[in-house]
């Protein structure tokens, strides 16, 4: 028996009152031992596998594991959640958790609630990070040699072996915090249809978009494997709006082949990175759908490569829930439960497979939505495990699954 299926044999259900998880925001109460809910069958016994006839394409020693998750545990692998305390990560089991700057101030907490959460879940979550350099530096606050690391833009005018050794000594003190996923690099066109710097490219995050470039990008790629880090290439399939889509809606009038070029971009990298985040952005030209939300983009990004991770943005932000409220403006957290819902039907029927979100509680609902979709449409049922299947397979071959 494998280590991760001996301890998912070993583990109980008991969860008691005063277990339940604190507000997200108290990080410093977050070192609880809260045993993960496993309640479905614990089918390990020792069978012969052929792997080309498992589920999924999943691995012969990813089976056992799979064969003992419920429909509940595989839909908690599709949510990555903004940092909480250790007790409720455990308790949800969720698949990956967004760190963010202030989260990696208090450097020994920080670890000290990642290592609770890594002995205590069957399944390690991907750590995930947005350590873009320039303007978007989360390590700045680890230590001063931080405060200032080299944006896309300049480090696209670098020279490729100096490019992936500075990636890697960075991917080295992620790895050290207890980090192993950089929502990096950003591969959103430097120019927008019109000829004129993007938005992107007026904050130093673009790394061109241009396919000749593409060696120094997996030279950033690169030095982060080295040091055990896995990249996300963004925002599929270009984002090149003006407009904040966290904040407000965003649209982008970009021509259909212009969208088109900028995926080459994505593409002649899809087999170096694994995980690929969607665009909240809608593009006119194809759908008045926001990207994360049309099928037929989403279908652009699979055809890269059939085993990426199609990873949402924070499903929270504004442009994206205002789109399916059919709104211009979105209220604060009083958001409609069916409207709720309706977003995360929404992005699963799209094709994504793992779902961002910085509102913690609203995570545990989607979970919720996920499982009794599953349980009510065989059609759910295999879209949900389509995605975590990807998701494990991804997390195995990163040395997250032992």
């Amino acid at each position: 028996m494998s280590m991760v299926c001996a301890a998912f044999a070993q583990t109980s259900t008991a969860v008691s009152p005063q277990e339940q998880p604190a507000t997200p925001s108290a990080l410093d109460s977050a070192v609880m031992q809260v045993v993960p809910d496993t309640t479905a069958s614990r089918n390990t016994a020792p069978q012969a596998c052929d792997e080309s006839k498992t589920p999924y394409g999943l691995p012969c020693d990813l089976m056992s594991l799979w064969n003992s998750m419920s429909i509940k545990q595989k839909a908690a692998q599709m949510v990555m959640v903004y940092m909480t305390p250790a007790n409720f990560m455990i308790e949800n089991e969720f698949g990956g958790v967004l760190v963010m700057r202030s989260h990696l101030k208090n450097l020994d907490k920080f670890k000290s609630v990642i290592k609770n959460i890594n002995d205590s879940m069957v399944i390690a979550p991907l750590v995930a990070v947005d350590q873009e350099g320039g303007r978007v530096n989360r390590i700045s606050s680890i230590s001063p040699e931080w405060e200032r690391t080299p944006s896309a833009k300049a480090m696209r005018k670098m020279e490729a072996d100096s490019i992936e050794k500075l990636a890697q000594r960075i991917g080295a003190v992620l790895k050290d915090a207890g980090i192993n996923l950089n929502l990096a690099p950003v591969l959103d066109p430097a120019k927008d249809s019109r000829g004129k710097n993007s938005f992107m490219e007026e904050s130093d995050r673009s790394w061109g978009a241009d396919t000749s470039n593409a060696f120094k990008v997996r030279a950033f790629v690169s030095g982060m494997q080295k040091s055990g880090i896995s990249c996300v290439s963004k925002h599929f399939p270009g984002y090149d709006s003006w407009t904040n889509s966290d904040h407000q809606v965003a649209v982008s009038s970009t021509p259909k082949k212009k969208i088109l070029q900028n995926v080459e971009f994505f593409k002649t990298l899809a087999n170096d990175i694994p995980v690929t985040m969607m665009s909240s952005v809608s593009f006119v030209r194809i759908s008045n759908r926001p990207a994360v939300f049309e099928p037929k983009i989403i279908a652009m990004a699979r055809e890269m490569s059939p085993e990426t991770v199609i990873l949402t943005d924070d499903m929270w932000g504004v442009s994206l829930r205002a789109w399916i409220s059919g709104t211009e403006r979105v209220k604060g957290k009083n958001y409609p439960a069916k409207d709720f819902k309706k977003l995360v039907q929404t992005a699963l029927t799209a094709g994504n497979d793992m779902f961002m979100i910085t509102y913690p509680q609203k995570a545990v609902e989607m979970v919720k939505i996920l499982t009794a979709m599953s349980k009510q449409n065989s059609k759910y049922r295999k879209r949900v495990e389509e995605s975590c299947a990807r998701i494990l397979k991804m997390k195995f071959h990163a040395g997250l699954i032992h």
